[in-house]
């Protein structure tokens, strides 16, 4: 019966939004070695994009490599031993392993680029105060439902080949 309300009005034409799912926040995960957001942003000023840059085509936001990082902790905090592990991660030009936080379906396409440069969207409205957490979990939602609404509420579309491929 439930498909049968889902299915009927896309036969109309008409748009349904998904039921929406009960969210659960979920708590940091163990990262390799301990991040603080909050002293980052706080502290020293860094904003979101100067870390995560979106890069062409624009579709993630990416990470700041190691030797990024280093620039400031060659001299900042170089005795901890979690600068430490990532200096041994700059120096062997290895990627640090982190543990990703937010991931969506493979069947879900989302362009950082369209939302947050063209549209404006703040990178908390998805991703939550991230610069005030000293460690970040899932605490904002990113399911359809979710989606969906806050596309309603920007006016935006919510035709489904535009997050779903329609091959």
């Amino acid at each position: 019966m439930r498909l049968l309300l889902l299915v009927f009005p896309l036969l109309l034409g008409a748009q349904v939004i998904p039921p929406a799912k009960v969210f659960q926040p979920k708590p940091p995960p163990e990262q390799p070695i301990p991040f603080n957001h909050k002293v980052h942003t706080g502290q020293a000023g860094v904003k979101c994009l100067d870390c995560h840059a979106i890069k062409d085509p624009g579709d993630q936001a990416g990470f700041p490599s190691e030797a990024a990082c280093m620039g400031c902790h060659v001299a900042i905090k170089k005795d901890s031993p979690a600068i430490q592990k990532l200096a041994a991660f700059a120096a062997d030009k290895k990627r640090v392993p982190w543990v990703r936080v937010y991931r969506l379906p493979k069947t879900v396409y989302f362009s950082h680029e369209v939302h947050h440069k063209q549209a404006g969207v703040a990178c908390a409205d998805c991703h939550g105060p991230v610069g005030e957490r000293e460690a970040v979990g899932l605490e904002k939602s990113i399911h359809m439902a979710a989606c969906m609404a806050c596309h309603e509420q920007r006016k935006a579309s919510n035709k489904c080949d535009l997050c779903h491929d329609s091959h």
